[in-house]
């Protein structure tokens, strides 16, 4: 494993003369983020060895390297899920790939259905938290070059960089909300009781995805900052479609974009 993260590394650095700073994972409907970019170079999943091809709609399948907020990004359009077949190490390979080009943050979005009944459709959640329920990423042989075998994971989600955040929103008339995370398997969408089970466990939006990834950069030592934009109420007991998770992200994804452009203006 380490070993084809560093070639596929390789591979990229001789395609593209650039060293990114921070690398942003956009999730469903969120890509748009990527046109405030000023992209210097982009490289499409199916030319990278190694790297999974996502088979989402609303995930372009493209890495775009260029400068946002002052910064040296690079930008995932589009991530990989466990529900796509990808074992938890291959959805994670990215990431590692990223930190072996040099990133030293990790900003990561999604599309999450609200939890807490006091959300509502197109809030942007701050995740100070997560309950991991896909399997994790860990699990088999450990390369000690990645990180410790037991890493810590009692600040997954960056003190300082919430508090930078919060920060943003104030001067900025943000609104934000805060809240624990909860990832899992999908990819059905939650039953009812799920809902009801899930704010009770102490979640306050859920999804399919982000918790492999923050696990992953964590283990290597990476801050995260990571939003949930809430593109549906799971408690509402209305019908959820990949269609309107797409449309509801798009018209949120301006208020992220503003807070993810400021947040790196401030690092």
């Amino acid at each position: 494993m380490l070993q084809q993260i560093k070639n596929t590394a390789s591979f990229i650095r001789n395609k593209v003369d650039f060293k990114p700073q921070v690398g942003i994972i956009l999730g469903s409907g969120l890509g748009g983020l990527a046109d405030n970019i000023q992209v210097v170079a982009q490289l499409d999943y199916k030319d990278i060895p190694g790297f999974p091809v996502s088979t989402v709609a609303g995930h372009a399948g493209r890495l775009i390297f260029g400068m946002l907020g002052g910064k040296r990004v690079v930008a995932m359009q589009g991530r990989f899920h466990y529900y796509e077949g990808y074992t938890p190490q291959q959805v994670v390979f990215p990431v590692r790939v990223l930190k072996m080009l040099g990133i030293e943050y990790l900003f990561v979005s999604n599309a999450g259905g609200g939890v807490n009944p006091d959300f509502h459709v197109g809030d942007v959640m701050v995740i100070t938290d997560h309950i991991n329920m896909i399997p994790n990423p860990l699990i088999g042989p450990n390369p000690e070059e990645l990180g410790p075998r037991f890493p810590d994971m009692s600040e997954a989600y960056s003190r300082e960089l919430i508090a930078l955040a919060d920060g943003i929103a104030e001067r900025e008339g943000i609104a934000l909300q805060h809240g624990c995370y909860w990832g899992g398997t999908g990819p059905t969408y939650e039953t009812p009781a799920e809902y009801r089970f899930f704010h009770i466990a102490g979640a306050d939006s859920v999804g399919m995805s982000t918790t492999p990834e923050v696990i992953a950069a964590r283990h290597m030592g990476l801050p995260v900052f990571a939003v949930s934009v809430i593109t549906n109420i799971g408690l509402s007991g209305l019908k959820s479609t990949h269609e309107e998770v797409q449309q509801e992200g798009r018209k949120a994804q301006q208020k992220m974009a503003r807070l993810f452009i400021a947040l790196l203006e401030a690092l």
